[in-house]
């Protein structure tokens, strides 16, 4: 036991102490909080204030335009030539012209400026335009444009999970963002770390030290020393990620602190009547914060359990990572150089992939046959219960227990196949080995 621990003291701290682990230590955190606080902060933060002049021939656009925190109307009168001349000197960011035959030929409108305009903008434009337009038409054609507008539906479902006689509101975009983050996650620490112990065994077999350390430890103990240290390597670097993506959130949160907090609107009846103007607003104001997206991805983040997730999460990384890390470690004493692990690798790698190509079926329908089954297998499983486990309740707790337990068994097979495989390769100088070779060495 002393000599597993003097080897994975070695591969702990031969890693942690490289450039490449601080860098990926420091800029890892700002991924995964950029993750968090961008999408809310471009909800909220709004764009400079431009300033549009409208040239409007055709007498239809004069209050069609509104002004928000983006944008600011402003009509002239005058030619299209004049104003474009004048352009820079009346100080607009940009010149809509409408002409007049813009009433026949919707493309003839232009949009001049001094610099590249949002699309956003320009579809907000094109939106105004078209529907004004549309008024027009129906007009000459004697139909009432306010019977379509009442014909016209919007639908917005909110799903609920129903659960020990309580209703939850269900946030499904939140979930299937958080499980492919996770199955993403999960996959390349397996590849990243799994690679490393491959490459350790390799330039150690290569250099010829490893019939040094043979003569004094096991080829077990030397496999497990390696494959346990470099997992911790993985461990140490995701808690520092954890704990300093949580600083970055926790330190943009008291920066801005009424941009990230959650309102949460008041459930009043609204009546057709008896309603003062203190209560219409209250009224308007619970139906904008219903409607407002930033507020509703607050609630949703709210709302997921991340002492839940990331405890899982170390649970399937490190299962996940000990189960594939023998194969690598198997594949890398079989081998005399990394070009010759490629015909050993696809094998390996095969459900890593399949995973990764489900997960697509598996977010759509987290609680069907595909996702149970593959969150069974222990080569899938940690990649697609990861995908899965945010989408709770459809995961019970069995099943959990159930997934955990199989990868365990996975792992505890792997590594006693690894270990015979190990025993033997390693030692093995300037012969390609084989499929048939490597049942041999099992056997044996």
């Amino acid at each position: 036991m002393n000599k597993i621990f003097t080897i994975l003291r070695r591969e702990y701290l031969s890693r942690v102490k490289k450039k490449s682990f601080i860098i990926m230590t420091v800029l890892g955190p700002i991924l995964m909080a950029a993750l968090f606080v961008v999408p809310v902060y471009l909800a909220n933060v709004s764009d400079r204030e431009m300033k549009v002049a409208v040239l409007d021939e055709t007498g239809l656009f004069y209050d069609a335009f509104h002004n928000s925190d983006k944008v600011e109307y402003e009509n002239i009168y005058m030619d299209y030539a004049t104003a474009r001349d004048q352009f820079e000197e009346l100080d607009y960011d940009a010149l809509l012209h409408i002409p007049e035959s813009a009433l026949n030929n919707p493309n003839s409108v232009k949009l001049l400026s001094t610099s590249n305009i949002g699309l956003n903008m320009i579809s907000d434009m094109e939106s105004v335009i078209q529907k004004k337009l549309e008024a027009h038409r129906l007009s000459l054609s004697g139909i009432d444009k306010k019977v379509l507008e009442d014909i016209e539906v919007d639908v917005t479902i909110n799903t609920f999970i129903y659960k020990e006689g309580e209703e939850k509101q269900n946030y499904s975009e939140i979930s299937y963002a958080l499980g492919l983050i996770s199955g993403l996650l999960i996959y390349i620490f397996i590849f990243l770390y799994g690679a490393q112990v491959m490459r350790g065994v390799i330039e150690e077999k290569t250099s010829r030290i490893v019939e040094v350390i043979v003569s004094s430890v096991k080829p077990f103990q030397l496999m497990m020393g390696k494959i346990v240290g470099i997992a911790l390597v993985g461990l140490t670097q995701f808690v520092l990620w954890v704990i300093l993506t949580g600083l970055i959130v926790f330190t943009f949160q008291t920066i801005n602190p009424d941009l990230f907090k959650y309102k949460s609107p008041e459930q009043q009846m609204i009546e057709n009547k008896g309603l003062t103007p203190d209560e219409l607003a209250v009224q308007q104001e619970n139906l904008e914060l219903s409607n407002d997206k930033a507020n509703s991805l607050l609630e949703g983040i709210r709302q997921i359990q991340f002492g839940n997730i990331l405890i899982m999460f170390l649970f399937y990384f490190i299962g996940g990572y000990l189960l594939y890390a023998s194969l690598f470690a198997a594949i890398g004493s079989a081998v005399d150089n990394e070009t010759d692990t490629q015909q050993f690798m696809l094998p390996v790698t095969i459900p890593l992939i399949l995973a990764i190509i489900s997960m697509q079926v598996v977010l759509n329908n987290p609680d069907g046959p595909v996702a149970f089954w593959m969150s069974i297998i222990p080569f899938t499983s940690p990649i697609i219960m990861m995908a899965r486990i945010p989408f709770n309740p459809p995961v019970a707790y069995w099943e959990i227990g159930l997934s955990l337990a199989m990868l365990v068994a996975g792992f505890v097979f792997t590594t006693w196949l690894a270990a015979r495989i190990y025993r033997t390769g390693i030692l093995m100088y300037g012969k390609k080995a084989s499929f048939r070779e490597l049942f041999k060495w099992i056997r044996f």
